[in-house]
């Protein structure tokens, strides 16, 4: 009788195995790669990848407090999720702090914010929220009141830019990142070309930026980093990682949104991957070849950046953006920092004369726009109205200890 051991039957191949492990099917396509992964081998490539950005680019030094834009989106819950991991997996040595901006939304800000305060507490890393309000005076519900739908994406973004640099001042942090992917590059680089904004080029396709002054006394907010370590991560891979890793983000777009201009990019691009699946990585390349070659222009580079006379926030005029819009909201005249300088300056001069003949004095000779901006008296008298005074750089708070997981 033959005692040869029975050959056990041939194990079936698997079918759609994961293009890395081969050892388990695959769940997913990349929509980056056109590869086919299983859960596990797509966490690894997604944080690797992550990971390489942040090495590869020099992002951080060992000991940097870095706060994190948070706003309960899933862009900033995976930036929080992710920063977190790979601090502690590869030891970055980062203090981490979360950062939100309240811009004073009713039924969409105010409930992402508590997105945000749950991310708080699974992440476990401390969290402050400033808010429009606190800052300007307005809230972003007043100012659509005031100026209706069109337009409120250009006092959101500016305000918002520098209401997160005053929150990092607030913290005394060394940098700032923001969930910004390479979806948002792409659409910024678009709509700086279709613009012929060609020198901003350089700004948006920059992966780590922080401004510079000129001006002798310094200004606080040159010394913060401003960084994206998503700058070539897809915004479907980011929704799927959320998505397997079941973390907890707000997915509700702004109600003031679907007008805004970066819409119309959004879906040109989306059409364009939808073609070419590298359509967007190739874009942001294409941007930053473009900006290369604007920097070698003389004729095409940025203007020298100083400080605004107002708040000292950094600015390439006498005011800055967000003291030239605010202005243009205490005085009634809300288009005041939208549109060309000398159809600016008109409207200005117009107020300015309006209001001295109303108070019975006799009308001024017609001023520069900045000349007369700059005095703080004329500041303190045109924000009465809402009885908010923009708080200089220099005399913002400074937090002395991190606040505590359970401060709101």
């Amino acid at each position: 009788m033959d005692s040869t051991p029975a050959t056990p039957p041939a194990k079936k191949p698997l079918k759609n195995p994961c293009n890395l492990c081969q050892s388990v099917r695959a769940i997913l396509k990349r929509p980056k790669t056109g590869q086919q992964l299983c859960k596990e081998c797509f966490f690894h490539v997604f944080e690797t990848e992550i990971h390489n950005t942040i090495t590869d680019n020099k992002l951080f030094s060992r000991g940097d407090r870095v706060a994190i834009g948070a706003s309960g989106g899933k862009d900033s819950t995976v930036l929080a999720y992710v920063m977190k991991l790979l601090n502690d997996r590869y030891d970055y040595g980062l203090d981490l702090v979360l950062l939100s901006i309240d811009e004073g939304i009713t039924g969409y800000r105010d409930d992402s914010l508590e997105t945000v305060k749950r991310n708080r507490d699974q992440y476990q890393i401390p969290l402050l929220i400033i808010s429009y309000k606190d800052l300007y005076g307005w809230s972003m519900d007043d100012i659509v009141k005031e100026i209706g739908r069109k337009n409120n994406c250009t006092f959101c973004g500016v305000f918002r830019r520098q209401a997160l640099d005053r929150g990092a001042i607030m913290l005394n942090v060394d940098h700032i990142v923001t969930g910004h992917n390479a979806d948002d590059i792409a659409e910024t680089v678009l709509m700086n070309i279709l613009r012929g904004d060609l020198p901003r080029l350089q700004r948006c396709t920059s992966i780590i930026t922080n401004d510079t002054s000129e001006d002798s006394s310094g200004i606080e907010t040159s010394k913060i980093l401003r960084s994206k370590p998503f700058k070539y991560t897809y915004e479907k891979e980011i929704v799927m990682y959320a998505y397997f890793k079941k973390l907890d983000y707000f997915s509700t777009e702004c109600i003031y949104s679907p007008n805004a201009y970066r819409g119309h990019a959004r879906v040109f691009l989306k059409d364009l991957e939808a073609v070419r699946r590298t359509a967007i990585v190739d874009i942001i390349h294409s941007g930053e070849a473009l900006s290369a070659s604007v920097q070698a222009n003389e004729s095409t580079k940025l203007p020298t950046m100083s400080n605004c006379t107002r708040c000292g926030y950094i600015s390439s005029n006498e005011l800055c953006k967000a003291c030239l819009l605010l202005e243009g909201l205490n005085r009634g005249l809300p288009q005041l920092g939208i549109g060309q300088t000398s159809k600016i300056r008109r409207m200005h001069d117009a107020a300015a004369l309006n209001s001295t003949l109303a108070s019975g004095l006799s009308a001024p000779n017609p001023t520069s726009l900045g000349s007369e901006a700059s005095s703080a008296n004329d500041t303190n008298k045109d924000a009465s109205s809402r009885g908010v005074v923009v708080t200089h750089i220099k005399d913002l708070e400074r937090l002395t200890t991190m606040p505590t997981l359970s401060s709101v």
